[in-house]
């Protein structure tokens, strides 16, 4: 999945392409352990601080000419970080994550997760995108609107991480926690999605009209979920066929490697495939076709390898520092950026509640500032970024990118328990019954 040469995740630059795997690994084992034994933050926000000092360390050693970190060049920049999260570990991740979701938990909230993973994105897309403009106008930048709406685009999509278990420690409501789960995993597939038609508008030759956008986003969805669904009875079918968890343990990671490949050779959307495929397996194939004894260890092995990937990712963010542009008025722009992008996320999470009360699905207490602060940018925000054609505002969007998400796993994801539990679990307010005369 991931040990790929020439055009794979991990290229030859200097290094072999288990070099590379090896010591990124390394990284994570090692910060990991560090992170258990005396920083004390949950697991993936704990690697992303320490990843992020220690390249921090190395710049400013590097400023300073007491290190010089032009050998660690080849090795990150050797790392494709948007081939290797998106053409290799976003299937996994998505598959582990719904593969714990119940269907019917899933359809109790299911106009609510529609209109946040649909709707919400292409709000927020614009929203950020003439934000944007206008900070990188005042700033000097005169970046076109179209580069300022791929921006959007790329910034739109949630990344939980770890808020699920955070919400489930602060005793949030279980509605409210759906929402948000269903909302980010449905939300990357459909985020991608929106970020290719831009993209496609951007880089056109001619006039891209409504009818071909229109085609594009239900090849990629509609054709998702469908190819999805099919790969999923057939693994459902073939699981139910046998009794030995590791076949079918195999057959589970041949469904999202294979699975995954063939859906971008047919052109569908991949991440929204991974996620109908994982909730018929972990609903339908759990309840049918497989024994306790496959249960626990399919699960066990589906949780090392989300939280083993989770590991990767946050290190590859971490390190992606040394390699970023962090001139003066491109910091301030991504400074600036961040209360502008909560603040297109609470418009997107806001302009949906009117309709869920016409659809009699009542909003959970303090939904609005928990899915708002609850939405982390994560890592396919930045692979997305990275992804831009080289030249033009590409440094910028990528330097900005990153420092909102930084600032979006750290303080937000360290924040949003208490918040939580502050805004979620606030007593009703007593109501004064007249007496009697």
């Amino acid at each position: 999945m991931l040990l790929t040469g020439g055009g794979g995740a991990f290229h030859y630059a200097g290094m072999t392409a288990f070099e590379i795997f090896a010591v990124i690994t390394t990284l994570a084992g090692t910060f990991s352990w560090i992170n258990f034994r005396w920083v004390k933050l949950p697991t993936t926000i704990g690697l992303l601080v320490i990843a992020m000092l220690s390249s921090l360390t190395l710049v400013l050693l590097h400023a300073t000419g007491l290190f010089q970190t032009d050998p660690l060049m080849p090795l990150i920049r050797g790392v494709d970080f948007q081939q290797t999260l998106l053409n290799g570990m976003l299937g996994a991740l998505l598959f582990a994550g719904a593969l714990h979701l119940q269907v019917d938990d899933l359809l109790s909230q299911k106009w609510a997760i529609a209109l946040l993973a649909t709707g919400s994105v292409v709000v927020s897309t614009f929203v950020v995108g003439g934000l944007s403009w206008l900070v990188f106008r005042l700033l000097g930048f005169g970046t076109p609107f179209i580069q300022c709406l791929l921006f959007g685009a790329l910034i739109s999509p949630t990344d939980p991480i770890a808020v699920g278990p955070i919400l489930r420690a602060a005793g949030v409501p279980k509605a409210l926690e759906i929402k948000i789960t269903g909302e980010s995993l449905f939300n990357d597939g459909f985020g991608v999605v929106v970020y290719l038609v831009v993209l496609g508008v951007a880089t056109a030759g001619e006039q891209v009209t409504f009818g071909h956008i229109a085609e594009i986003f239900a090849v990629e969805v509609v054709g998702g979920l469908l190819y999805g669904a099919l790969v999923g009875y057939v693994l459902y079918r073939m699981l139910k066929s046998v009794d030995n968890y590791q076949v079918e343990i195999l057959l589970t990671l041949a469904l999202v490697t294979g699975g995954y490949a063939l859906a971008q050779r047919l052109h569908v959307s991949g991440p929204l495939a991974m996620v109908v495929a994982g909730l018929m397996i972990g609903n339908q194939g759990r309840a049918f076709a497989m024994s306790a004894r496959t249960q626990e260890r399919l699960d066990a092995f589906w949780e090392l390898v989300d939280d083993f990937l989770n590991a990767m990712l946050f290190v590859l963010i971490g390190v992606e520092l040394i390699v970023l542009v962090l001139s003066p008025l491109v910091v301030v722009a991504g400074l600036v950026l961040i209360p502008l992008v909560l603040l297109s996320r609470w418009i997107s999470v806001l302009l949906p509640m009117p309709v869920l009360r016409l659809l009699r699905q009542r909003p959970s207490p303090g939904a609005v500032p928990i899915l708002t602060w609850g939405g982390l940018r994560g890592g396919i925000s930045v692979a997305l970024a990275l992804s831009l054609p080289a030249g033009g505002p590409h440094d910028l969007i990528l330097t900005v990118t990153y420092i909102i998400v930084a600032f979006s796993v750290i303080v937000q994801g360290l924040t949003v328990g208490p918040l939580a539990r502050r805004v979620a679990l606030r007593p009703a307010p007593a109501v004064r019954i007249p007496e009697h005369e």
